[in-house]
């Protein structure tokens, strides 16, 4: 049965495709920073919690030990866990600063960092070791420099900033661990917390398909791609 790991998924996204991967036979451990709220997300969808907060080494430390010790293997990570800004507010021009930088940064790009370190030893003893990263349009260069695109009609400078470095974290780690396979995803505009004070955003079930098909692939499945929908996006 397949391990899977995922963070920040006590809602939203993540949950949902927490989810959709307990439908599909994986054992999979919910990772929140509440707990409270991971046990109640868990226990309805018939996943296994484990307490997680991405900015937080021994909290990080202490969830792959739990893995490890249940399952002594990790075979998919998703890393899922993002904020949009501090306050509930999103880093938008207006709201820039170093304080809201850096929570932004500590939360999208270090946590990446911080957990996707942490499982390392646990994918190696994986047959098909993947890791899948939650990005965004916004990360993507061509995106908000393509007028065709809506990630080019507005400036998330923080935001959109974590999400490139997320994107650069996804080809390095796939050149640093060719027996892995690791990939970033645009979900796409989801009406979720996260999005509250922007209308228009889709369900969840519809942006969770590309974060659980890049989840499932197999041995000959792609690595360090960009992908949304069906189809692969430009960095």
């Amino acid at each position: 049965m397949t391990v899977t790991l995922i963070t920040g998924a006590n809602k939203g996204i993540g949950r949902e495709t927490a989810r959709r991967l307990v439908g599909a036979g994986h054992t999979v451990y919910l990772g929140a920073r509440n707990v409270e709220r991971g046990e109640q997300a868990a226990a309805a969808i018939g996943a296994r919690f484990v307490q997680l907060d991405v900015t937080d080494d021994a909290s990080v430390q202490a969830a792959l030990r739990t893995v490890d010790e249940r399952e002594g293997r990790l075979d998919v990570l998703v890393n899922n866990a993002g904020i949009g800004g501090v306050g509930g507010v999103t880093v938008g021009a207006g709201d820039v600063s170093a304080e809201a930088a850096r929570a932004v940064f500590e939360t999208n790009v270090v946590g990446v960092v911080r957990v996707t370190q942490a499982a390392i030893p646990l994918l190696r003893k994986s047959g098909n070791p993947v890791v899948v990263n939650v990005s965004s349009g916004l990360g993507s260069f061509w995106a908000v420099t393509n007028p065709d695109r809506h990630e080019s009609h507005n400036a998330f400078i923080v935001y959109a900033a974590s999400k490139a470095a997320v994107s650069m974290l996804t080809v390095q780690y796939a050149k640093a661990l060719p027996e892995f396979k690791v990939n970033a995803v645009e979900p796409g505009f989801t009406d979720t917390d996260f999005t509250a004070g922007f209308p228009g955003g889709r369900p969840v079930e519809q942006s969770a398909e590309v974060v659980v098909r890049l989840a499932t692939i197999g041995e000959d499945g792609p690595t360090g791609t960009f992908h949304e929908e069906d189809r692969e996006l430009a960095w």
